[in-house]
């Protein structure tokens, strides 16, 4: 076959460094178009973008030429540069250094999709490290409490 073709959707999550409430509303609006604009120049456009103040969720078509690792570098890196030059209040903004990825199908998109536009709802009951978890044990990934979240290396 002369060409590579794929269809790889992927429900991205990351927080933000110790889960600092930093993304507030007048940043969301900003930030979210932002994120899009490099998850396209990463060549993995993003159906969705979502989130709180202290995590975000994107569903995306995975790249075939550039991993979930690199992608999400690329916008963890550029969007907390981006971030940082918004004003004195962020110049304390970082991104956790870890992700949550999932491949999901097309069938699951529209409810995807709509459960990262509630994100605000879903957070009024649920809190960021719940979420996580359960996304972890709903995809069977196995993880180490003692180590998921980046605070455990604080001393």
């Amino acid at each position: 076959m002369p060409q590579s073709l794929a269809c790889i959707l992927v429900h991205i999550v990351f927080g933000t460094k110790r889960r600092q409430r930093m993304i507030d509303a007048e940043l969301e609006t900003r930030l979210y178009p932002y994120l899009g604009g490099i998850f396209r120049d990463c060549a993995s456009p993003a159906l969705a973008i979502g989130g709180v103040e202290d995590h975000i969720h994107v569903l995306c078509f995975l790249s075939k030429s550039m991993s979930v690792a690199e992608t999400v570098e690329e916008a963890k890196t550029r969007s907390s540069k981006w971030i940082k030059e918004r004003g004195a209040e962020y110049r304390g903004f970082y991104w956790q250094a870890g992700y949550g990825a999932f491949s999901i199908g097309k069938s699951q998109v529209p409810a995807l999709e709509k459960y990262i536009a509630l994100q605000k709802q879903h957070h009024k009951k649920k809190s960021f490290e719940e979420e996580f978890v359960a996304l972890l044990k709903k995809y069977e990934i196995e993880y180490d409490p003692k180590y998921l979240w980046d605070d455990a290396f604080v001393g």
